[in-house]
């Protein structure tokens, strides 16, 4: 299956080789809390930018591991590049996933999905 999805203006659209997860994602550290996306995570292999936007824009913050992407015309989150960190917040230091906001799937109301909670305030 290839979900699609886009930012409210369309300057950065993607597809992803994969399905929705069962469930979706909700960090509470300080930046996701304010962001306000709901998270499908898969292999960095999955996902791609169609086309691949002309200007990139990311927020990285503390480690400066985690490369936060919005679009740089309408604001919208759309998609985080991370380690693979578990669920106790270590990683094995090379393995890599793509958090996507599911908010922006085409044909998909991600409020009507079951959500994870990870506890970022207190991991990160």
């Amino acid at each position: 299956m290839t979900i699609k999805g886009s930012c409210h203006c369309g300057a950065v659209a993607f597809e992803i080789d994969g399905e929705i997860p069962a469930q979706l994602t909700r960090c509470t550290c300080s930046f996701c809390a304010k962001r306000g996306a709901l998270l499908a995570y898969y292999p960095p292999g999955q996902f791609k930018l169609v086309p691949a936007p002309s200007g990139d824009s990311a927020y990285r913050w503390k480690t400066r591991a985690v490369a936060h992407h919005f679009c740089p015309l309408c604001g919208c989150a759309t998609f985080s590049d991370s380690p693979d960190f578990q669920m106790d917040g270590s990683w094995d230091g090379h393995t890599r996933r793509i958090g996507v906001n599911a908010r922006l799937f085409d044909g998909f109301d991600a409020a009507t999905a079951d959500i994870t909670v990870i506890d970022g305030r207190h991991l990160w």
